[in-house]
Parts: C-alpha cells; sequence; structure tokens
C-alpha cells in the first residue's frame, strides 16, 4: 500500500489548473495550424485562425488565460487500489486546487446554483469522475470545460436499427445545429454505448484524448474519420465564416450497451482546447 498525502493532490490541482487555462495542448496548436495553412489565404477562415493563434501565443507570453471563459473544472481522476490517501477527504483536496489556483491567477469564476444563480465565488465545486483501478498511483486529468460549446452539446437515445450510419448522422447534426455558436473549429468528443449517463461521460473522455488521435478499434477509427469528414463539408468554418474546416477532430469512445439501445452523446469543445494530465 503506497501511501499519497491530501496535500499532494492540491498542489497537482493546482498546477493542473494553471496550466490548462494558461495555454492550448499541443495536438490543438498543431491542429490550428494544420487548419490554418488549409484555408485560402486572405479568407475569412484564415484571419480568424490566425488571430486565434496569436492569442494563445499572447496568453502564454503574458500568463493569461487563453479564453476568459476559464471553465468548469472537470477532474478525470483514475485512483489505484493500493493508494491510501492521507489527509483530507480526496474531493476536498481537488476543490481547493481549483479554489487556489482560480483566485491566484484571476481566472473567471463560472460556477453557480442552477436556481438562484448565485455564484460559488470561487469555480467549486469541481465535477469530478473517479476511476478505481490496479497499481498504486493516481492519474489526474484537468479539463476546463467552456461553456459556449457545452451547450451545444447533445445526446440520444438510438434504437439499434440506426446503426452505423445513425451514430454518424447524429454527430454531425449535433454541430450542424451548433453552427458558429461554440467557436468553431470544434473538437467533438462522442460517447457510445452505456447507459444514458455513461455514454455522457464517455463523450466528456473523449476530448480529454489528443486531436488526430485514432480509436484503436478500427470501425470506430472509421467512424471518427467518416463524420470528420462529414462535418468539414458543412461550410460552418472557422468562428462561422465558412471555410475548409469546421472541426478539428472527432473522438470516439465506446462501451457495451443494452441489447434494446444505443446511446450518443455528443459532446462540443470549442477551438480553445485545454487539458493537463499528471501521475501521482
Amino acid at each position: 500500500m503506497r501511501t499519497v498525502s491530501s496535500e499532494s493532490i492540491e498542489q497537482a490541482v493546482y498546477n493542473l489548473a494553471k496550466n490548462a487555462c494558461l495555454r492550448l495542448t499541443p495536438s490543438c496548436t498543431q491542429a490550428l495550424n494544420k487548419a490554418a495553412a488549409a484555408e485560402e489565404k486572405g479568407s475569412a477562415a484564415a484571419f480568424a485562425l490566425d488571430t486565434v493563434l496569436q492569442n494563445a501565443r499572447t496568453a502564454a507570453a503574458e500568463t493569461m488565460a487563453v479564453c476568459q471563459d476559464t471553465g468548469y473544472a472537470v477532474i478525470l481522476a483514475k485512483i489505484g487500489q493500493n493508494v491510501h490517501i492521507d489527509g483530507a477527504l480526496f474531493s476536498e483536496a481537488v476543490n481547493n486546487g481549483v479554489r487556489k489556483a482560480y483566485e491566484d491567477f484571476c481566472f473567471r469564476k463560472s460556477i453557480c446554483d442552477p436556481i438562484t444563480r448565485v455564484n460559488t465565488a470561487d469555480n467549486t465545486p469541481a465535477a469530478i469522475h473517479t476511476e478505481i483501478v490496479g497499481g498504486d498511483k493516481i492519474s489526474l486529468t484537468f479539463l476546463p470545460k467552456g461553456f459556449g460549446s457545452e451547450n451545444m452539446s447533445k445526446i440520444f437515445m438510438l434504437t439499434p436499427a440506426k446503426g452505423v450510419n445513425g451514430i454518424i448522422e447524429s454527430i454531425v447534426e449535433t454541430v450542424r445545429l451548433a453552427g458558429s455558436k461554440p467557436c468553431p473549429p470544434v473538437y467533438v468528443g462522442v460517447g457510445i454505448g452505456g447507459t444514458f449517463d455513461t455514454c455522457a461521460f464517455l463523450a466528456k473522455k473523449a476530448l480529454t484524448r489528443d486531436i488526430g488521435s485514432a480509436n484503436p478499434r478500427k470501425d470506430v477509427a472509421e467512424i471518427e474519420r467518416i463524420a470528420l469528414e462529414k462535418i468539414n463539408a458543412l461550410n460552418i468554418g472557422a468562428q462561422g465564416f465558412g471555410g475548409k474546416i469546421t472541426a478539428l477532430g472527432v473522438s470516439c469512445e465506446l462501451a457495451p450497451t443494452h441489447i434494446a439501445g444505443l446511446p450518443v452523446a455528443v459532446n462540443i469543445q470549442c477551438h480553445c482546447v485545454r487539458c493537463e494530465k499528471v501521475t501521482l
């Protein structure tokens, strides 16, 4: 049994929150550069992409948030069953790390009561997803999720007869209906299977993958490829100005489901993909 202190978890989350909100992921920067090169020189889409990239460079240089919406703090944690956490509760340590980072770096506090709309004033509580795995380590993934894109996400309870075509149609239709609202080019996370709730989690988990990575299952990777191709034929383009690139990537995760169902969740992420990971 290995002991990990709650203080080390708190500090790790603090660092993850800081780094995630200040910079794009390397795969996002690479995808944006590729998208900018693909658009016609002098077009509105090319201008928008160049501006997005310049914004990211400025944010990193000036130690400022890369987007004003520093998001809902989403934590995906894999906790080894041979780990003993000493000190505060895991959730308390995570929330303390989020609270301190958002205060120290003047990140926007966006969490409020859903009915009264009273802000919690410190961007907590975080959305914490835990998974017990083998081993004696803790893996943490921090995803600050803005809501301009989150609001455009959808879940579909398809019948099995809809099949692969139904899955692809659901993905593409979600992006089509979103239009320019989620600040494209978007990154699309898709959950396939499971139940109503696990499907949505899988879609969120898919957004923590590097843009451009393919699902190891060839049939699922083919869904990713076809959906991306169809999305980029929509001509929504960067910031809705039209163009060749409406989505930077599509990533699918899946789980077994009931014989009577085919749940599909589509979680939209704006062009500002921010995600940091660490193992303790």
